[in-house]
């Protein structure tokens, strides 16, 4: 077997990995959404609480900046591998849809590209809202950790 087909082989064989990759990482987004939805309302009824390094509080600065690093991995996370995924599953078909055009089928390209281009579009989609949560959390959490700090100081 030639080199590029082995390669073209395999990486056909990361398609519904890497398909099922977009679509965990688009209910991950709409999950955190939620989630960000819910701690918006409980920030907007009481500013000044401390609702996310409340158990650490009373540890060292650094262990709640851990904290507040490991609260906001899943979004981080997800806001910058979700558009690779999705890159991914559309650079995939582009294979079988380039030797679509080449033999003069264009109902292969359809049918290459079309799932394609809409695992882009979700990928995309998870990305654009965790990228959304993960910066106005982060601002929440930065606030919390002065606020923590700020009332241990005042001790």
């Amino acid at each position: 077997m030639a080199f590029d087909t082995v390669l073209f082989e395999l990486a056909r064989l990361f398609l519904w990995p890497v398909t099922l990759g977009v679509l965990l990482s688009f209910v991950y987004a709409v999950w955190s959404l939620g989630a960000f939805g819910l701690e918006a309302l409980q920030r907007r009824r009481d500013p000044a609480r401390v609702l996310v390094l409340q158990r650490v509080a009373g540890q060292g600065q650094e262990q709640m900046e851990l904290a507040v690093l490991k609260s906001l991995e899943g979004v981080r996370l997800c806001s910058r591998v979700a558009p690779m995924l999705g890159l991914i599953a559309t650079m995939i078909p582009m294979g079988p849809a380039l030797v679509a055009v080449a033999s003069g089928r264009s109902q292969g390209v359809a049918q290459s590209l079309a799932p394609a281009f809409a695992a882009v579009i979700v990928a995309l989609a998870s990305a654009s809202i965790t990228f959304v949560v993960y910066t106005v959390r982060r601002r929440w959490l930065m606030r919390e950790l002065v606020t923590v700090l700020d009332a241990r100081d005042a001790r």
